[in-house]
């Protein structure tokens, strides 16, 4: 069978740059290393739109414990959120992410979150056939009726700006409360509505974490893989969460190797390193005679600035 298949689109043949997340930089620049998060931190999810959210709690608070529910304030106003347990060592924490308990939910907050999903399929239908009476190219991703505040949020995805004014009046007339739209980006509706991967495992961003790092094209040149679009993307069409944090681990660990297209002399001949292999820890160089050795990484020393193999 012909091998054109396999052949991987090189970067000059593809523009990969819309896969990166255009504020990957901006991250970076906001992290706080001097921030000391609190003692006592539980990592909450807010259901609807699966966000992630660290909270702590008031002096002389109960403990909380996997599977609470808890109201919180939120971007949006307060609301309800589930407890997924306590957290020791939270990664890319910073102060701004951590909100207060405000108390523990009863059994009719309960009971009041319960019959608002109930109404919000309902509130699913009727966007949908606003959205067709006005004509609006607009993909609805979620609904969420506030607990504590006479306020609606639905969540839609479009690839253009959309004037939805009258559709909001609309909207308005028929739940009689405030309604709030959020267009969001590709990312947040994979988060939100969730799915399997290319690996088989359910999304990254719905089930791991949902403020993983922006990922950037040099995050997947760093783990030297194929910069095609099918292979280092997800069905967000961005390049896939997973590079972002396993980038590190990838980083520190060429530190300690030489890297690829170097020259060195061993075992008499010229040899051109042409891969290397953080993971099996194997260098593999090409002779100028044709040999082809693979050499573990553990032989590498660098003595004066200069590669050699003990």
């Amino acid at each position: 069978m012909s091998d054109i298949f396999e052949q991987d689109i090189s970067e000059s043949e593809e523009d990969i740059s819309k896969l990166e997340d255009a504020d990957f930089k901006a991250y970076e620049a906001e992290e706080d290393e001097h921030f000391v998060y609190p003692k006592i931190l539980y990592l909450a999810r807010l259901e609807y739109s699966s966000e992630g959210v660290y909270v702590t709690v008031p002096e002389k608070f109960e403990e909380l414990k996997g599977g609470d529910r808890i109201i919180i304030p939120t971007r949006y106003g307060k609301d309800m959120a589930l407890v997924l347990g306590r957290t020791k060592n939270p990664v890319g924490l910073k102060s701004s992410d951590i909100v207060k308990v405000e108390r523990k939910a009863n059994d009719e907050d309960i009971k009041k979150f319960n019959e608002f999903s109930a109404k919000e399929e309902e509130a699913f239908k009727t966007f949908k056939e606003k959205v067709a009476e006005h004509g609006l190219d607009m993909k609805l991703v979620a609904v969420h009726f506030l607990l504590e505040e006479s306020k609606a949020l639905f969540f839609f995805s479009s690839e253009n700006r959309v004037d939805f004014r009258e559709l909001v009046k609309d909207l308005v007339s028929v739940f009689k409360m405030r309604i709030e739209l959020r267009q969001i980006g590709v990312r947040d509706e994979s988060r939100i509505t969730g799915g399997l991967g290319v690996c088989g495992r359910p999304y990254c961003c719905h089930s791991v974490r949902d403020k993983l790092p922006p990922v950037s094209i040099k995050m997947a040149k760093e783990q030297n893989l194929s910069l095609n679009s099918t292979k280092i993307s997800g069905q967000c069409g961005r390049l896939l969460c997973c590079l972002s944090y396993e980038y590190n681990w990838y980083a520190e660990a060429r530190k300690k190797l030489p890297n690829e297209g170097l020259h060195i002399f061993y075992d008499g001949s010229n040899f051109r390193i042409t891969d290397v292999n953080p993971i099996k820890q194997i260098v593999r160089m090409l002779s100028e005679d044709g040999r082809l050795l693979e050499i573990p990484a553990s032989r590498f020393i660098k003595d004066g600035g200069k590669w050699l193999i003990k």
